[in-house]
């Protein structure tokens, strides 16, 4: 019998994060590289991905771009690729959520916000799938949010991404785990990161919203390395297609 502590090692995997200039993106990028894996972290701000780069050490390499940009998709995998071979783990943490009520929402933000949260992590992972197939093994990690199954107020645009990621991490797994790829999705409650800063800068609001949790807290950024290594490693195997809800329980009441 396997060593069971030994499911969780990513000693010789490539990962890579986007989003990983701050928040989830760039404790998950941490996470990853002290488990064991080379480490591609992705995000527009060059400085960010440059002082992560410098805190993980040598096993990193910061690609800074917009991945937004579909028409760059083909370049931007080839970046990604390029310092450590292609990820064998791919986790979308980059996320855009512009608080637009219903009747005040632009077009600008509607698209950006369908860009960034849907349809990057589907054309992204289409792109380095192939190599993953290749292999017989892969690991694809969608962030879902409580969004995804309840609707917030100025959440129609983000709400409307996030059910979509939910359907997404289904599909994918249904296209792709016959070929050794798993995807899942980690569904975060309320963590304290840049999208949810007006959350935690009003107390009032944020001791409300630990309270609507079974725990009685709000989320802190280490609460995601157990999930996120769960669902990146082997110990996962036999899990594909499903949101993993780490909000403490606040969807279960």
């Amino acid at each position: 019998m396997r060593d069971p502590r030994h499911l969780f090692d990513l000693t010789g995997k490539v990962a890579c994060v986007t989003g990983a200039s701050s928040g989830l993106g760039r404790r998950a990028a941490l996470a990853l590289a002290s488990a064991g894996a080379q480490v591609i972290v992705v995000a527009r701000r060059a400085d960010a991905l440059d002082s992560l780069c410098a805190e993980i050490g040598p096993e990193s390499a910061a690609v800074a771009t917009d991945i937004a940009d579909r028409s760059a998709m083909e370049d931007i995998a080839k970046e990604i690729a390029a310092p450590f071979g292609a990820p064998d783990i791919l986790v979308h943490a980059a996320g855009l959520n512009t608080r637009e009520a219903a009747d005040d929402v632009t077009d600008h933000g509607w698209d950006q916000t369908l860009a960034i949260n849907l349809s990057a992590p589907f054309f992204l992972s289409q792109a380095l799938v192939p190599a993953m197939k290749e292999k017989g093994w892969g690991r694809i990690v969608n962030f879902a949010s409580l969004q995804s199954t309840r609707a917030f107020p100025g959440g129609i645009a983000y709400g409307a991404t996030k059910g979509g990621v939910g359907q997404l991490t289904r599909a994918m797994a249904e296209a792709w785990s016959p070929h050794g790829v798993t995807a899942n999705a980690i569904g975060p409650g309320f963590f304290p990161t840049e999208l949810t800063a007006a959350v935690f800068n009003d107390p009032e609001r944020a001791a409300r919203n630990a309270a609507q949790t079974c725990i009685g807290r709000n989320g802190t950024l280490e609460d995601i390395d157990g999930p996120l290594l769960f669902l990146c490693s082997d110990a996962s195997s036999y899990v594909t297609g499903q949101i993993l809800m780490v909000d403490g329980g606040f969807t279960a009441k």
